[in-house]
């Protein structure tokens, strides 16, 4: 089914079924390329959410006594239909979230991997016997934690439901989704992958609706044993609190402000164009994105010109265009955040270099930003941009370049560049931040753990530990009869 606009349309998915919801209230769909509306999403009332929490329940029981071998082969039927839609997958993503047809394709195909990872990974939660007094068999066990309220944002529509999804799943978990309702439907056609490929009904459901209203029911309910939630820091905090209020565990990926350090030895033109090309993707909108440059004073010259010209070779545009390498923005939101944060660094004495406003066209953009001179007060440098703004800032002294890295609050990812073994050592030493890159600015991989410290948030995704907030480990004493 379609909107009038051929674009799929967005529903609801509670106990096996796709659903309007009892409300009949409706939010728009905005494409942020054109700016125009192109379907909309249904909000859940607490009617809609007790019912998906009722069936979370009942879907728990019967996802958690199916045997690992039929789980693990449902998730691959799933991983597989995901990998063969990724072309509608993508152009959906595309149209709701802004970025270039080629990123969305590829982030649907790197979330059925992630799904064959962990569905795999489930496989080897292993317990273990410890060895005690005879005639006693203590035994340590994981068992799945039960229902999961999972919130995940917009900008990685496809991957970050899936992250949470994958790993919950292969957990023997279920779930209640509450996916983003700017990208409602590129979420639809990720659940109907897994509906499609035999989940039981009610262990999967997905729900929209108001932020506030749709958090504090789920967090409340004593249906939801874990709360598992991605976006800013301020609401995960917030969200946090309220499930330690009732005694729920959270996952908590926050966001952060990644620093990248630039060391004198570093070759200044290869690692600008490295840089440049991870600032520039998703428009920036990447809790990990490079965001506060550090470069050795020595080589900043050089580094800040080819950053400068990677900028002005971006083709901002329509993701759905063939050569565009950098879409829109997600919203008026960033846009309205882009402007305020670039001007108040001028204001207090930045340059702009290139970029800096908003292309006179309809849509959502704003061009590739590189400024200098950006002093300590401005905002652009405490607060993450979760744009295309690249501050560049010279150092010194090592010791001075680290000081500034970890002065924020934030934790989330960290980059370093080096030719020095020893240095690079130091860095990954010293950086305060769940997610080091050295060399390079890579992003998260399904096979290795991701997540923050400080207020980026606690918890990993990805890895071996992505299973550990879905799984409790309980301790059997066992003794036996005389």
């Amino acid at each position: 089914m379609t909107t009038d606009h051929g674009h799929p349309a967005a529903r609801m998915y509670i106990a096996g079924e796709w659903c309007q919801g009892g409300s009949g209230r409706t939010a728009p769909i905005v494409d942020p390329a054109t700016a125009e509306v192109i379907g909309d999403v249904p909000l859940a009332t607490a009617s809609d959410l007790d019912r998906a929490l009722d069936a979370a329940a009942e879907g728990f029981e019967v996802w958690r006594a199916t045997p690992v071998t039929e789980r693990t082969r449902i998730l691959h039927a799933a991983a597989g239909l995901i990998a063969e839609r990724a072309a509608r997958i993508g152009r959906t993503a595309t149209r709701e979230q802004g970025k270039p047809l080629r990123e969305s394709t590829g982030e649907a195909r790197r979330t059925a991997e992630t799904l064959r990872w962990h569905a795999d990974d489930a496989r080897r939660a292993y317990g273990r016997i410890v060895p005690t007094d005879p005639g006693t068999v203590l035994t340590v066990r994981r068992e799945p934690i039960g229902p999961v309220a999972a919130l995940v944002p917009w900008n990685f529509p496809v991957g970050g439901p899936n992250r949470k999804i994958s790993s919950a799943l292969s957990a023997g978990c279920s779930l209640v989704v509450k996916a983003s309702e700017e990208t409602p439907a590129t979420a639809a056609e990720l659940v109907r992958c897994y509906a499609d490929a035999g989940l039981p009904p009610g262990v999967l459901n997905l729900v929209f609706g108001d932020p506030a209203e749709v958090s504090e029911r789920l967090i409340s309910s004593p249906v939801t044993r874990l709360v598992a939630f991605t976006g800013s820091v301020p609401v995960g905090k917030l969200l946090a609190a309220r499930a330690g209020e009732v005694m729920k565990p959270s996952l908590m990926e926050l966001g952060g402000h990644a620093p990248v350090i630039v060391c004198a030895d570093a070759d200044p033109v290869t690692t600008a164009r490295r840089a440049a090309r991870a600032k520039w993707a998703n428009a920036g909108q990447v809790c990990t994105s490079p965001s506060r440059f550090l470069v050795h004073e020595s080589i900043v010259a050089e580094f800040t010109a080819e950053f400068v010209r990677s900028a002005e070779a971006v083709v901002v545009g329509n993701g759905l265009d063939e050569g565009t390498t950098m879409g829109p923005l997600a919203n008026e939101r960033r846009l309205a955040a882009m402007e305020r944060l670039t001007a108040d660094a001028v204001d207090r004495g930045a340059k702009i270099l290139t970029g800096g406003e908003r292309p006179d066209r309809p849509g959502h953009y704003f061009a590739p930003t590189v400024l200098t001179d950006v002093p300590d007060d401005a905002q652009l440098l405490s607060e993450e941009p979760f744009g295309p703004l690249a501050p560049i800032m010279p150092f010194t002294d090592l010791d001075d370049a680290l000081a500034t890295a970890n002065a924020l609050p934030y934790g989330l990812a960290a980059y370093g560049f080096t030719d020095s073994a020893a240095t690079a050592e130091r860095l990954s030493a010293e950086l305060e931040a769940g997610i080091l890159s050295i060399n390079h600015c890579g992003g998260s991989v399904h096979e290795a753990p991701s997540g923050g410290v400080k207020d980026s948030g606690y918890g990993r995704e990805g890895g071996p530990e992505a299973l550990d907030a879905y799984l409790i480990t309980k301790r059997v004493s066992h003794l036996l009869a005389p």
